[in-house]
């Protein structure tokens, strides 16, 4: 039996106490000056990014660990232990739907025809079709977010019923591992992304079952999220955030391939976190639109799942309550300066 992650029981009382104090920076001025979060090994973030380019100005980033699970990323900021997480869409709605009191402020991920998650078998699998999937095991980094939920689209688009879909046995495992599980035969199916996929294509012996850009064309994965109390008490801080996060999605949508990954290269020996910098030559896209602007349709995309899944309480997702592009420097289409 398929499991997936429970809907996250959030008491009203759990964010209650923090105090909806007034903004005392002066204007254009931010009021907090470090931002806790969490970091993925081996890679760039976007506010890593901004920070290095100089975007954050006197704000500053404090590293408090790695996450490979975006659910568990925004629960983190949620519950005041970061100050802000990115997850897949689904995942924030169902967050919000569970009471908690966060909202989207700028995509930061995305799937295009160069960046886009695949489901990959070995070159010889005897697995061809969405029906060969029944009883097989699929290696997704986390449950309950964006890898399941494009399994899972695509397998009802393919015409497996319900029960059928539920017998395709999940198993989460950190994505630096997934390549070398579906060597060993641990997977049937693993689904890769970024720059563990460029890798494992190179190693050679694995073939793609689907893309979900294949499946539902190009769209935007996943936002990151503030508390709802931390946009009103700090907001000349949230503006400074989500102008970085967009300005150096412009940088990378814009510069050349080879200086974007030279910069992450020199962030990452910079940290001193005994990485590994040799994914990085597969770099290709950051994979989003522009700025990361937010939209409905990041939503209403995955609604039939999450409708499915009971993580809504009504029929329809409510967007308004699930973000906001008032911080972005390009939601009024307007260029703003990158460099």
């Amino acid at each position: 039996m398929k499991k997936t992650l429970p809907l996250l029981a959030f008491a009203a009382a759990l964010l209650a106490g923090c105090a909806s104090a007034t903004a005392t920076g002066a204007p254009g001025q931010p009021e907090k000056l470090e931002l806790r979060y969490q970091g993925n090994a081996n890679a760039v973030s976007l506010p890593e990014l901004a920070e290095d380019l100089g975007y954050f100005g006197p704000v500053k980033l404090k590293w408090v660990g790695n996450t490979i699970s975006g659910p568990q990323d925004i629960q983190s900021a949620a519950t005041d232990q970061t100050d802000f997480g990115g997850a897949f869409t689904g995942a924030v709605v169902k967050l919000v739907e569970a009471g908690a009191p966060v909202k989207a402020v700028v995509n930061y991920y995305g799937s295009d025809d160069k960046a886009f998650i695949g489901f990959y078998t070995k070159e010889d699998s005897p697995i061809r079709t969405a029906r060969d999937l029944i009883g097989k095991k699929v290696g997704v980094n986390t449950a309950g977010a964006n890898l399941e939920a494009a399994l899972d689209t695509w397998l009802k688009g393919q015409g497996l019923t319900g029960d059928e879909i539920k017998q395709v046995q999940l198993v989460v495992i950190p994505p630096v591992n997934a390549e070398q599980a579906l060597r060993n035969g641990q997977l049937d199916v693993a689904a890769l992304q970024g720059v563990l996929q460029d890798h494992a294509l190179a190693a050679g012996g694995i073939r793609p079952l689907f893309s979900d850009v294949q499946a539902f064309g190009p769209y935007n994965g996943g936002p990151y999220v503030l508390r709802t109390d931390f946009i009103k008490k700090y907001p000349e801080t949230t503006k400074i955030f989500v102008s970085a996060v967009a300005r150096a999605i412009e940088w990378e949508r814009t510069t050349p391939r080879d200086q974007v990954i030279a910069r992450f290269t020199k962030i990452i020996q910079a940290r001193g976190r005994n990485e590994s910098t040799e994914t990085l030559k597969y770099w290709k896209s950051v994979g989003l639109t522009h700025g990361g602007l937010i939209s409905d349709q990041d939503y209403t995309l995955w609604e039939p799942w999450l409708k499915q899944q009971g993580y809504l309480k009504g029929d329809k997702i409510d967007t308004s309550k699930l973000y906001t592009n008032e911080f972005n420097p390009y939601r009024d289409g307007a260029p703003a300066v990158t460099k």
